[in-house]
């Protein structure tokens, strides 16, 4: 069962944090679902800081989104750790470092994946956070295994791990991809086992091609991480979650159904209520269209829905198409599972 420091999570299948996806309605339904812990989205630690309508969004954390990681990104550690407090105070469980992010205008600023080329400046940051929440709350950090495939890379990567684990951070989210790699390539699973076996007991959580919860048990069983962040592979499949405890559980050991249609329906109508009282019936629209295209892909007639749901435009859109594809009359059984990642590669998983 998992533990990251003081926080008790149990069930050792996490919602990663999505760029321009895990929000709190995200979050909701990957809970309705079987996830034991969920992270936000990537924020900068300037927008946590500078006040205004974004902080307040950002620091205002619901009754019912417990335990939650908010997981943080920039590139000064005076910064991270005056962010880092605020997140604490408006009830984050738990402080999440990226050292992850490949998107490009990201590493030209020096943030995200940059840093696994500059251990000093990382340790730097890893300290100040540490510091500033100290016996408050764990902090972890989010890695991929380096810059690149060179020696120097992977002496950097090995430097900023072990020095991590001697501040004290709880945990380690290691995606199996280098930095240059983006999302190209398989991730890179033998690595994973290569750095839970140097860490020993220190918790290390593994990511990387987990589009399925057989997926996620390999994952766990091949390299011996202490748990999995399931990232792309979540986005419109929140059922991920549920196979994995089945998979997991001792006592049924097998994949339950594939969800039903109007299985899919329920979630969607659900999730699309959440992202309206989140965002407002006017934005909901706009951000749910991602969503919309993605769980799609679960239903037996998936292009015609995926269209359906890029035409929409508001509230009364979305209603159409849930009773025009998930009412009573496409209540159908013969529904697959997301084998792949499909068309992921646009998502913001960072």
């Amino acid at each position: 069962m998992l533990r990251l420091g003081s926080l008790e999570i149990g069930f050792p299948v996490v919602q990663a944090a999505l760029s321009g996806y895990s929000d709190l309605a995200m979050r909701r339904v990957a809970r309705m679902h079987g996830a034991a812990y969920a992270l936000n989205e990537v924020v900068l630690d300037q927008s946590v800081v500078t006040p205004g309508k974004l902080q307040r969004a950002i620091t205002t954390v619901a009754a019912d989104d417990h335990p939650v990681g908010g997981q943080l990104m920039g590139a000064e550690p005076e910064m991270f750790a005056r962010a880092a407090d605020l997140l604490v105070d408006a009830g984050y469980d738990c402080v999440d470092i990226n050292f992850g992010c490949p998107v490009r205008k990201v590493l030209g600023r020096c943030r995200g994946g940059f840093l696994l080329s500059q251990p000093t400046d990382a340790l730097a940051i890893i300290r100040s956070v540490h510091d500033a929440v100290a016996g408050r709350r764990p902090v972890t950090v989010k890695m991929r295994r380096g810059l690149d495939d060179s020696a120097e890379s992977e002496r950097n990567f090995f430097a900023i791990l072990d020095g991590a684990f001697t501040i004290g951070v709880a945990g380690v989210t290691m995606h199996g991809r280098t930095v240059r790699q983006r999302y190209v390539g398989p991730s890179r699973w033998s690595f994973l086992a290569r750095v839970k076996q140097h860490v020993g007991d220190r918790v290390v959580l593994g990511s990387g091609d987990l589009f399925t919860a057989e997926d996620c048990l390999r994952m766990t069983e091949q390299t011996g991480v202490d748990g999995v962040t399931v990232a792309r592979g979540c986005i419109g499949n929140p059922w991920i979650f549920s196979e994995c405890r089945a998979l997991m559980d001792a006592r049924i050991g097998a994949l339950p159904p594939p969800p039903s249609v109007a299985e899919q329906g329920r979630t969607i109508a659900r999730h699309y209520a959440w992202a309206v009282e989140v965002h407002g019936e006017r934005r909901a629209g706009r951000i749910m269209r991602k969503f919309g295209i993605k769980y799609s892909e679960l239903h037996p007639d998936a292009r015609l829905v995926r269209n359906a749901f890029i035409a929409v435009k508001d509230g009364r859109d979305w209603a159409a198409v849930l009773d025009t594809w998930y009412g009573p009359a496409h209540d159908r059984k013969d529904v697959t599972r997301r084998a792949g990642p499909g068309d992921l590669i646009a998502a913001g998983a960072c």
